[in-house]
Protein backbone atom coordinates (compact mmCIF):
# COMPACT_ATOMS: atom_id res chain seq x y z
CA UNK A 1 0.00 0.00 0.00
CA UNK A 2 1.20 3.63 -0.67
CA UNK A 3 2.39 5.64 2.28
CA UNK A 4 -0.24 7.09 4.21
CA UNK A 5 -3.24 4.41 3.49
CA UNK A 6 -4.71 1.97 5.14
CA UNK A 7 -6.95 -0.70 4.50
CA UNK A 8 -10.54 0.05 4.81
CA UNK A 9 -11.35 -2.85 7.98
CA UNK A 10 -8.13 -2.47 9.88
CA UNK A 11 -9.24 1.34 10.08
CA UNK A 12 -12.64 0.63 11.28
CA UNK A 13 -11.27 -1.62 14.00
CA UNK A 14 -8.62 0.91 15.39
CA UNK A 15 -11.05 3.56 15.42
CA UNK A 16 -13.93 1.88 16.97
CA UNK A 17 -16.13 1.57 14.86
CA UNK A 18 -16.53 -2.41 15.31
CA UNK A 19 -15.01 -5.08 18.00
CA UNK A 20 -13.08 -6.89 15.83
CA UNK A 21 -11.48 -6.81 12.56
CA UNK A 22 -13.53 -9.92 11.18
CA UNK A 23 -16.78 -7.68 12.09
CA UNK A 24 -15.48 -5.07 10.29
CA UNK A 25 -14.32 -7.86 7.10
CA UNK A 26 -17.63 -9.19 6.97
CA UNK A 27 -19.32 -5.84 7.02
CA UNK A 28 -17.00 -4.98 4.10
CA UNK A 29 -17.89 -8.31 2.47
CA UNK A 30 -21.85 -7.61 2.87
CA UNK A 31 -21.67 -4.34 1.32
CA UNK A 32 -22.04 -2.01 4.17
CA UNK A 33 -18.92 -0.04 4.04
CA UNK A 34 -18.72 2.57 0.89
CA UNK A 35 -16.10 4.79 0.29
CA UNK A 36 -17.04 7.84 -1.82
CA UNK A 37 -20.10 5.81 -2.52
CA UNK A 38 -19.24 2.79 -3.97
CA UNK A 39 -19.24 -0.30 -2.18
CA UNK A 40 -15.08 -1.40 -1.45
CA UNK A 41 -13.63 -4.77 0.06
CA UNK A 42 -11.87 -5.02 3.04
CA UNK A 43 -8.64 -4.42 1.20
CA UNK A 44 -9.38 -1.15 -0.04
CA UNK A 45 -7.05 1.79 0.82
CA UNK A 46 -8.33 4.35 2.98
CA UNK A 47 -6.46 8.17 2.80
CA UNK A 48 -6.91 11.43 4.56
CA UNK A 49 -9.77 13.18 2.94
CA UNK A 50 -11.82 10.10 2.30
CA UNK A 51 -15.42 9.94 3.24
CA UNK A 52 -16.43 6.46 4.91
CA UNK A 53 -20.25 5.41 4.56
CA UNK A 54 -20.96 2.56 7.29
CA UNK A 55 -24.34 0.92 7.67
CA UNK A 56 -25.25 0.13 11.13
CA UNK A 57 -28.25 -1.45 12.66
CA UNK A 58 -29.65 0.50 9.55
CA UNK A 59 -28.74 3.45 9.92
CA UNK A 60 -25.82 5.06 7.85
CA UNK A 61 -23.00 6.59 9.87
CA UNK A 62 -20.63 8.79 7.97
CA UNK A 63 -16.84 9.99 9.09
CA UNK A 64 -14.11 11.70 7.10
CA UNK A 65 -10.63 10.01 7.94
CA UNK A 66 -8.87 12.69 9.54
CA UNK A 67 -5.89 10.48 10.76
CA UNK A 68 -4.96 6.74 9.50
CA UNK A 69 -4.29 4.58 11.96
CA UNK A 70 -3.20 0.69 11.93
CA UNK A 71 -3.14 -0.14 15.59
CA UNK A 72 -6.61 -0.30 17.86
CA UNK A 73 -5.91 2.98 20.08
CA UNK A 74 -7.49 4.86 23.09
CA UNK A 75 -11.05 5.81 22.55
CA UNK A 76 -10.46 9.38 23.08
CA UNK A 77 -7.39 9.02 20.15
CA UNK A 78 -9.70 7.40 18.14
CA UNK A 79 -12.47 9.57 18.38
CA UNK A 80 -9.81 12.14 17.06
CA UNK A 81 -8.90 10.37 14.01
CA UNK A 82 -11.95 10.82 12.22
CA UNK A 83 -14.91 13.73 11.75
CA UNK A 84 -18.37 12.69 12.19
CA UNK A 85 -20.65 14.05 9.60
CA UNK A 86 -23.45 11.56 10.40
CA UNK A 87 -26.81 13.61 10.46
CA UNK A 88 -28.96 13.38 13.84
CA UNK A 89 -31.22 10.62 13.85
CA UNK A 90 -35.31 12.02 12.97
CA UNK A 91 -37.47 12.23 16.53
CA UNK A 92 -40.00 10.18 17.73
CA UNK A 93 -42.57 11.97 15.86
CA UNK A 94 -41.34 12.55 12.31
CA UNK A 95 -40.81 8.82 11.99
CA UNK A 96 -43.57 6.86 10.91
CA UNK A 97 -45.46 4.74 13.01
CA UNK A 98 -45.70 1.56 11.81
CA UNK A 99 -47.62 -0.56 13.53
CA UNK A 100 -45.82 -4.04 14.74
CA UNK A 101 -47.36 -7.58 15.04
CA UNK A 102 -45.86 -10.55 17.17
CA UNK A 103 -43.94 -12.89 14.97
CA UNK A 104 -46.37 -15.81 13.91
CA UNK A 105 -49.24 -13.78 15.31
CA UNK A 106 -50.98 -15.08 11.69
CA UNK A 107 -53.21 -12.54 9.68
CA UNK A 108 -54.71 -9.40 11.19
CA UNK A 109 -58.29 -9.92 12.31
CA UNK A 110 -61.12 -7.77 10.47
CA UNK A 111 -61.06 -5.26 13.79
CA UNK A 112 -57.42 -5.32 14.12
CA UNK A 113 -57.31 -4.74 9.88
CA UNK A 114 -59.41 -1.80 10.54
CA UNK A 115 -57.50 -0.37 13.18
CA UNK A 116 -54.22 -0.53 11.07
CA UNK A 117 -56.16 1.28 8.24
CA UNK A 118 -56.98 3.99 10.84
CA UNK A 119 -53.47 4.33 11.69
CA UNK A 120 -52.59 4.73 8.51
CA UNK A 121 -54.74 7.33 7.54
CA UNK A 122 -57.02 5.50 5.41
CA UNK A 123 -60.93 5.86 5.98
CA UNK A 124 -61.43 2.74 5.05
CA UNK A 125 -64.36 3.22 2.14
CA UNK A 126 -61.75 3.15 -0.74
CA UNK A 127 -62.91 0.10 -3.51
CA UNK A 128 -60.70 -2.66 -2.73
CA UNK A 129 -61.01 -4.02 -6.21
CA UNK A 130 -59.72 -2.17 -9.11
CA UNK A 131 -62.13 -1.50 -11.84
CA UNK A 132 -61.58 -3.63 -14.79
Amino acid sequence: MAAGTVRVDSWLWAVRVYKTRSQATAACRAGHVKIGGTSVKAAQPVRIGDQVRIRIAGFDRILVVKQTIVKRVSAVTAAESYIDETPPPPSREERAFAPLRDRGAGRPTKRERREIDKLRGRDGNEDWMPEL
